[in-house]
């Protein structure tokens, strides 16, 4: 399965230590920027996210803080994005919300736990499909559902 990154700016040293420490465990598809110079995350969100709807797939985005590209992100029909920032955010953005973009934040969380986090996240699978996450699955239909109005 492949995966897609993006980063503004202020997220690029992370994304591009992210893009390296997984390269062997995950195809990741870097969507920019390649540099530190100034971008505005909406941009970089906005493609980010039309990919990921487009294909069904998953990503992760990275700006100062993780809000700002979640915000631009989640205007796209389809998407889910979450603002992740601990073990039990990456496993519940995907468990029970079917998220499919992470966003972190570079100025509030260690490459360390970055890391850890994000092979959390692209690694857990949702829990609709099972017999007790059967509940999860009504409330992204919902969600779904409203999105169509």
């Amino acid at each position: 399965m492949k995966y897609y990154i993006g980063s503004d700016h202020a997220g690029f040293a992370l994304k591009e230590k992210l893009r390296e420490s997984l390269k062997q465990e995950f195809e990741l598809i870097d969507t920019g920027v390649s540099s530190e110079e100034r971008a505005d995350y909406p941009k970089i969100a906005f493609e980010l996210a039309q990919k990921i709807a487009r294909e069904n797939a998953t990503g992760i985005l990275v700006c100062g803080t993780g809000i700002g590209m979640s915000i631009a992100a989640n205007k796209v029909k389809g998407i889910r994005a979450a603002v992740i920032y601990d073990e039990f955010t990456a496993q519940m953005a995907r468990e029970h919300n079917n998220a499919n973009i992470a966003c972190l934040g570079a100025r509030n969380i260690t490459e360390e736990n970055a890391l850890k986090i994000t092979k959390i996240f692209l690694s857990t699978k949702f829990e609709g499909n099972t017999e007790t996450g059967k509940k999860h699955l009504e409330r992204i239909r919902q969600i779904n559902k409203f999105e169509e109005k």
